[in-house]
């Protein structure tokens, strides 16, 4: 099946006269004796069906989690004791912070390196059977590329598990278990329900004897910690990735017209855009160290949603060091823009104005 095709009929109840077209929200905690389930906390219908589409997306084996920070704490558990765990000196910020919770209480090693190819495959020569190399790209918010394959095969070659939060790329433009990743994560909340809804996450492994027993450790410390999806929110999730090729094509195509308009704007002293995807920064126009005109425009933008979060259908901008946890790496002249669906000339008009009142007192 084509992809397109597969995300509209992926998760589907089996075909019978009379039969629902849509999986149904099981809503319950208790079973009956003696069934394929004994707990709601172990396992329900609702999640299956999530599970065996975002699996067969990505080309591997799902797990649903309650949100994207519970599928990379779980991911995160894959570190042996007294692990190494080698990751780009700029991700996720809820990463970093669990990361260095980790340094704090675990006895995890952290190395963080800069975000580019080559000092991560010097880095990656340091690990080894137990460690953990903990990947991005492109990398948010600074929107760096990494070479995955090569990384990645390094990193098999060492015996080291990997793992790729794929939320920004999403498996549309990037399968990172096919460039030999042991573990996927997805915060479910962005792109792949696509509506600003619900808050989950998803864990994927390969269908292979390594990654059943990588998923067998991620489903037990999913069922331990307790951190499961409500099977409403997994429903609309499923709801949303129906649409997820539809959405993320038009949004894909506003962005790529959008970073090209702003690379000329007087406002604007860097475009960051992957090359691909909907999600790009820019930094405003001054000192990369005042935030003040980054500010501006956040404020006067009236399509653009001043907010923290991304893979939404609405266009959404931030500042991001406004986060305290947010690394000084980051400048704090940078925005990071989520693209959505709306007319593009619509998003420019409200962009350009926005960044025209914003700069404004720069001007001579």
């Amino acid at each position: 099946m084509h992809t397109d095709t597969f995300l509209v009929a992926a998760g589907r109840p089996a075909r019978s006269p009379g039969a629902s077209v849509n999986t149904a929200v099981e809503l319950t905690s208790t079973y009956a004796a003696d069934g394929p389930v004994n707990y709601a906390r172990v396992d329900n219908p609702t999640w299956n069906a999530f599970e065996e589409a975002l699996g067969g997306l990505e080309g591997g084996l799902a797990l649903v989690h309650a949100s994207g920070m519970g599928a990379i704490s779980a991911a995160l558990s894959l570190a042996g004791p007294d692990a190494t765990v080698v990751t780009p000196d700029q991700t996720y910020n809820g990463t970093g912070d669990l990361l260095r919770a980790h340094e704090s209480g675990a006895g995890t090693v952290v190395r963080r390196h800069a975000s580019d190819t080559a000092g991560l495959l010097v880095a990656v020569e340091t690990l080894g059977p137990g460690d953990l190399l903990w990947l991005e790209s492109p990398t948010n918010p600074l929107m760096d590329v990494i070479d995955l394959p090569a990384v990645l095969a390094r990193s098999r070659d060492r015996g080291v598990t990997s793992v790729v939060d794929n939320t920004m790329a999403t498996p549309l433009l990037c399968r990172p278990l096919q460039l030999g990743a042991d573990v996927v994560v997805h915060s479910v909340t962005k792109y792949l329900s696509g509506h600003s809804d619900v808050v989950l996450g998803a864990s994927v492994v390969a269908d292979t004897d390594r990654g059943r027993q990588l998923g067998d450790r991620l489903r037990r410390h999913r069922t331990l910690h307790g951190a499961i999806a409500g099977p409403m929110e997994v429903y609309l999730a499923l709801r949303g990735l129906r649409t997820l090729s539809v959405r993320f094509e038009r949004a894909c195509a506003n962005a790529a017209e959008l970073a090209a308009r702003l690379e000329t704007h007087p406002a604007v002293a860097r475009v960051r855009y992957p090359g691909s995807g909907a999600m790009m920064a820019i930094d405003v126009a001054g000192a990369p160290d005042d935030p003040g005109p980054a500010e501006r425009v956040c404020a006067a933008a009236r399509l653009w949603l001043h907010s923290t979060s991304l893979g939404g259908v609405e266009s959404q901008i931030e500042r991001r060091r406004r986060h305290p946890s947010e690394p000084d790496t980051v400048p704090q002249s940078l925005l990071r823009l989520s693209v959505g669906i709306e007319h593009l000339d619509d998003l420019w008009a409200d962009l350009d104005q926005a960044l025209n009142a914003g700069t404004v007192a720069l001007r001579p």
